[in-house]
């Protein structure tokens, strides 16, 4: 009796959880630009990740649109802040700089450089450490993505 009503109960709450309606930010949003082409140089996994959140913009097409091409370089550094008495790291800190030029017509129009870091534990697992360093990798990257979207839309508002 006492497992069919944890289910019950389990199931009640799992119900309103799967009936989310989340939703990206960028994505459902009808933009008054297009980003025509993006040109990425540097760190690879950092323009990847920029990448896919700007195609949300990019494959919104409309003659009527004003259109931006973009030219991003981005660079990651890890630079180790604190060791142990034995010399091995204790707290390292990433940090993201990403440097991009927004063109219209083949002027640039803006040009802005964006730094952000985020310092944590060094772990004595690999694998732990590398899973770590993947998420704040990523985590920054976004935030950067963001703070790029928010910086065209402001620009075409003026």
């Amino acid at each position: 009796m006492n497992k069919i009503f944890i289910k019950i109960i389990l199931l009640f709450l799992i119900i309103p959880l799967a009936s989310c309606s989340y939703s990206p930010i960028f994505a459902d949003k009808n933009y008054d630009f297009e980003i025509k082409e993006i040109i990425f140089s540097g760190e690879k996994t950092v323009n990847k990740i920029i990448n896919n959140k700007l195609k949300l913009i990019k494959s919104n097409v409309n003659l009527e649109k004003k259109k931006y091409n973009l030219n991003i370089y981005s660079e990651k550094k890890k630079n180790v802040l604190s060791k142990d008495s034995k010399g091995d790291p204790l707290k390292i800190e990433m940090i993201i700089l990403v440097k991009y030029d927004v063109n219209e017509k083949g002027s640039t129009i803006l040009s802005k450089k964006i730094e952000k870091n985020n310092i944590y534990n060094n772990k004595s697992d690999q694998f732990e450490l590398e899973r770590s360093e993947k998420i704040i990798l990523e985590n920054i990257s976004n935030n950067i993505s963001d703070i790029i979207i928010s910086t065209i839309i402001n620009l075409n508002d003026n």
